[in-house]
């Protein structure tokens, strides 16, 4: 069995900054990362660049003024069922 687990970050915009550090503080290299909602508006953050299996819904892009950069996978709504069936341990940081 695996210990890679998948953070579905989908805090308010205002959180974001908090949820990024606390996930410092828990990710490992073979943990994924799924950015949702107001969260996407942090898809150029520092602390996100070196890290590895980071995803965005296509439909939250929407929101973004700049270009989403090229670390980042974009998935559909299928595309993250599948993602979420692959893992034993998802969590949610709001």
């Amino acid at each position: 069995m695996s210990d890679k687990t998948l953070y579905l970050i989908q805090s308010c915009f205002s959180h974001t900054d908090q949820v990024l550090t606390q996930l410092d503080q828990i990710y490992s290299v073979d943990d994924h990362i799924l950015l949702m909602g107001d969260a996407v508006l942090y898809v150029c953050d520092h602390r996100l660049e070196k890290k590895k299996n980071l995803y965005i819904l296509e439909n939250d892009t929407e929101i973004l003024a700049e270009k989403v950069p090229e670390h980042f996978k974009l998935i559909n709504y299928a595309q993250f069922a599948e993602l979420i069936l692959d893992f034993t341990r998802c969590i949610s940081l709001k």
